[in-house]
C-alpha cells in the first residue's frame, strides 16, 4: 500500500487534500517537500514567512493541504479509496474478461445453477469489497508508516532473496489460507462465514470475491501478516498482491481441463471447480501438496466436470441435438 500512496500522493492525492482540507500558503518551490510530513510542512511555512515579502508571496504561493502525507487521518483515508477502488477495478476487469472470453457460458444451463446468480455474485461482492478493506487497514496502515519489513533498495538483500522471498511468500500463504479455508468448513464456523461463498456450486468469475467479508478478510491475512515477518521488496509485494486478486478471479473460470502435467501440482479451476461443487476437497490456494498430504485432494476427471449436466439440461430444452450442436430457435413472433 506504502507503494500505491507514495505514486498516488504527488500525482492525485497532494492537490485533493489541498483543495478539500487546505491549509497555509507556502513558496510554490516548498510545496513539493511540505507535502512529504507534518515537520517539513511546519518548517517551510516558516521559512517562507521569514523570507517572503506580503505582495511576492501573494505571487508566488501554494496552497498546500493541513493534513500531510504522514497524518493519519488522511492516511486511513487514502489506503480505503485505493483499496476499495483498486480491488473493485481490478474484479470489474478480470472478471468481466475471464466470464466473456474463458468462461463456457454453456454452464449457465446447469441445473444448480441460480436464477439471476451473476447479478447476485456482483451484488456480493460489492457488499464484500469495502468491508474487508475497513477491516484489513490496521495491516495497510501500519505498511504506510513503516512498521513492516518491506523494503525499498534490491540491495539491501541482493537479487537472490528477491526468488526466495517469492517463494517463501507462496508457501506461506498456501499453507496457511489452507488451513484457513479448511477450518472454515468446520460445522461450528461454516454457516456463519464460509457458507455464502459456497451459495455458488457453480461459480462464474464473478464469485471470485462474492464472500462473505469476515472470509475475505480471514483468507487475506496471511497475505498481510507475511511482511512484518519476512523481509520483502516492496514492489515486489505490491506486484504479487495483485496477482493474487487475479488468481483469485482465474480459479473461478470454471474450465475443467484435464490431464496436464501441471494438474498434479497446481490448484487449478478445475480443482476449484470440483471444491464448489462436492465442498469437502482441494482447499488449497496455488497449489495441490497441502490437499495430497492432509488427504483432501480430489483428482479432476473429465467424467466430474459440470458441462455434463447442463448439456444435458440444454438437450432437454431442444437448444443443442446430440452432438452438441446449436439447433436454430424459432423466434415466438414466429
Amino acid at each position: 500500500m506504502d507503494t500505491a500512496l507514495e505514486i498516488l500522493d504527488p500525482l492525485v492525492f497532494d492537490h485533493a487534500y489541498s483543495y478539500f482540507f487546505p491549509g497555509p500558503a507556502v513558496a510554490c518551490d516548498d510545496v513539493s517537500t511540505a507535502s512529504w510530513s507534518t515537520t517539513s510542512l511546519l518548517s517551510a511555512v516558516a521559512a517562507h514567512n521569514a523570507t517572503a515579502k506580503v505582495a511576492a508571496s501573494a505571487m508566488n504561493s501554494c496552497i498546500v493541504s493541513s493534513l500531510p502525507r504522514d497524518d493519519i487521518r488522511r492516511q486511513c483515508a487514502s489506503i480505503l479509496f485505493v483499496a476499495g477502488f483498486g480491488a473493485a477495478a481490478i474484479y470489474f476487469l478480470f472478471a468481466a474478461f475471464s466470464y466473456y472470453c474463458v468462461f463456457d457460458r454453456r454452464l449457465e444451463y446447469h441445473p444448480r445453477f441460480l436464477k439471476n446468480q451473476i447479478r447476485q455474485e456482483i451484488m456480493s461482492s460489492l457488499w464484500a469489497i469495502p468491508v474487508i478493506d475497513l477491516l484489513s487497514l490496521p495491516f495497510f496502515l501500519a505498511e504506510v508508516r513503516g512498521h513492516s519489513l518491506l523494503y525499498t533498495r534490491i540491495d539491501e538483500y541482493g537479487w537472490p532473496w528477491l526468488f526466495v522471498s517469492t517463494l517463501i511468500y507462496m508457501v506461506f500463504n498456501d499453507f496457511f489460507i489452507y488451513w484457513i479455508h479448511r477450518l472454515e468448513h468446520h460445522p461450528s464456523v461454516y454457516k456463519y462465514v464460509h457458507k455464502p461463498h459456497h451459495k455458488w456450486i457453480v461459480p462464474t468469475p464473478w464469485a471470485a470475491i462474492a464472500f462473505h467479508p469476515v472470509d475475505g478478510f480471514l483468507q487475506s491475512t496471511p497475505y498481510h501478516i507475511f511482511v512484518f515477518i519476512c523481509p520483502m521488496q516492496k514492489y515486489l509485494y505490491a506486484v504479487l498482491f495483485i496477482l493474487v486478486q487475479l488468481w483469485t478471479i482465474f480459479i473461478h473460470d470454471g474450465d475443467m481441463i484435464t490431464g496436464t502435467w501441471s494438474e498434479k501440482f497446481i490448484n487449478s479451476p478445475a480443482h476449484h471447480t470440483l471444491h464448489h461443487m462436492y465442498f469437502t476437497c482441494n482447499y488449497g490456494q496455488y497449489f495441490t501438496w497441502a490437499d495430497s498430504y492432509f488427504d483432501s485432494h480430489r483428482e479432476p476427471k473429465p467424467e466430474l466436470d459440470p458441462i455434463h449436466d447442463a448439456l444435458r439440461v440444454m438437450r432437454e430444452k431442444g437448444l443443442i441435438d446430440e452432438k452438441g450442436n446449436p439447433i436454430p430457435q424459432k423466434n415466438k413472433s414466429d
